[in-house]
């Protein structure tokens, strides 16, 4: 698994040939919760290959379950990267997406998670899903640091099985928290201006 998790890691920045840029934060393997804009299946792979060794041992992509269980390449790709994949379709309320993400990051684990929900073809961000919100309520606790990933969608197009090698570039900035009292709106909006403003960085 450590062979293929490598492979897989020199595959993906081979690929996306994305260039890394922290800003205003720096990497650390504290607990965090790592929120992206979504334009391409190849995001959490290459978010996650992207970030130091010892910060991608205790990071876990969030990721549909409907894309990466569809074939067995597919599930061993995802088992490799340590995936938690999410069921979009059958949302029971005992079996939250938030509280499956709540379970399995336990006290270790940071995410990645794209609070955009399905990738996003247009050149502006998507409206921000809830989930985000309802994560930093229950904790509290966690760094929510907002990351902005351009060019993704150019390496693998929507429909488009083999990807293409282009370069990209992803810029991780400052963290943000949900402040006391704070309304779900308000964080939403300031999360995806978060996401917006690392775009012109």
């Amino acid at each position: 698994m450590r062979v293929t998790a490598y492979v897989l890691t020199v595959l993906a920045k081979l690929l996306s040939g994305a260039s890394v840029r922290w800003v205003d934060c720096q990497p650390d393997p504290c607990q965090r919760v790592y929120f992206a804009n979504h334009t391409s299946h190849l995001d959490a792979l290459v978010l996650w290959s992207s970030l130091p060794k010892e910060v991608r041992a205790v990071t876990r992509p969030v990721a549909a379950r409907d894309y990466w269980e569809k074939n067995a390449i597919r599930r061993h790709i995802a088992k490799t990267f340590h995936a938690l994949l999410i069921d979009r379709d059958n949302i029971k309320v005992h079996q939250s997406p938030v509280e499956a993400m709540l379970r399995e990051m336990g006290n270790a684990y940071s995410l990645i998670v794209f609070p955009e929900g399905g990738r996003n073809v247009g050149e502006d961000l998507g409206e921000f899903k809830s989930g985000i919100y309802y994560l930093a309520k229950k904790r509290p606790d966690l760094e929510f640091v907002p990351v902005y990933m351009d060019n993704l969608n150019r390496i693998l197009p929507r429909g488009e099985f083999l990807p293409v090698p282009l370069l990209s570039c992803i810029t991780i900035g400052a963290p943000i928290w949900l402040e006391t009292g704070e309304p779900k709106t308000e964080f939403l909006r300031r999360a995806r201006e978060a996401v917006r403003r690392l775009k012109d960085r």
